[in-house]
């Protein structure tokens, strides 16, 4: 294990601050570690390899500066939500979204969220898979308890998934428009178009094509 000094301590900050900075601005592949060693003012060329190794763990790093919040922010919601009991697919989309909306408030917050648009709506998707097999991770729980309110085509269909994936590319749209003076009406109206979403009901056509390719699946 690595001991790090607080002047260690301090360049890992900057680094990170950096990177979020240009990964947000740029995209996460279009930015050069040696450019983030520069824009840190780090002295040390190799200060960044020291720290993180490579760009995949770095990035990891930044992400999880805010999943942390995000994690305890909707883990006790849904803690309040399965004590009362109720079904309510409004408020499982207050769920999913005010954690991730709260990030519009500051500079670090809203990068973090342009960032993870960015990698939600890649034609391949950076998922960590791992967490959503995990029970107590919020999305893990979040998924388990809207699969019974929606209907079993829309779940076959990833209705989850998709909703996730609009949550996350309306607020990294807001963030990068951002800083606004007040994301209140925003996030209302985000939170009712998830639910909306979520509920949206299949169409004959919608469920004969879906028919179609499963049964092409099979064949």
């Amino acid at each position: 294990m690595k001991t790090v000094g607080t002047a260690g301590r301090a360049t890992r900050e900057r680094l990170l601050e950096a990177a979020e900075r240009l990964f947000a601005a740029q995209g996460v592949n279009a930015v050069s570690l040696r450019e983030i060693v520069r824009e840190s003012g780090a002295r040390n060329v190799t200060a960044l390899q020291y720290h993180f190794g490579d760009r995949r763990s770095l990035l990891r790093a930044v992400l999880e500066r805010h999943h942390r919040d995000v994690e305890i922010a909707r883990n006790a919601l849904l803690d309040t939500y399965e004590a009362e009991g109720d079904a309510d697919v409004r408020a499982l989309a207050v769920i999913l979204v005010r954690p991730l909306a709260a990030k519009l408030a500051h500079a670090g917050g809203r990068a973090y969220l342009r960032i993870l648009g960015e990698l939600l709506n890649r034609p391949e998707p950076v998922i960590d898979r791992a967490s959503l097999r995990n029970p107590a991770d919020s999305l893990f729980r979040w998924r388990a308890l809207t699969a019974p309110l929606l209907e079993e085509d829309a779940t076959r269909l990833h209705r989850r998934f998709v909703a996730v994936r609009f949550t996350m590319t309306e607020l990294a749209r807001r963030a990068q428009s951002g800083p606004h003076a007040d994301d209140r009406l925003f996030t209302s109206h985000l939170i009712d178009l998830v639910a909306a979403l979520l509920l949206a009901p299949l169409s004959p056509q919608t469920l004969r094509l879906a028919a179609e390719r499963d049964r092409g699946r099979t064949a």
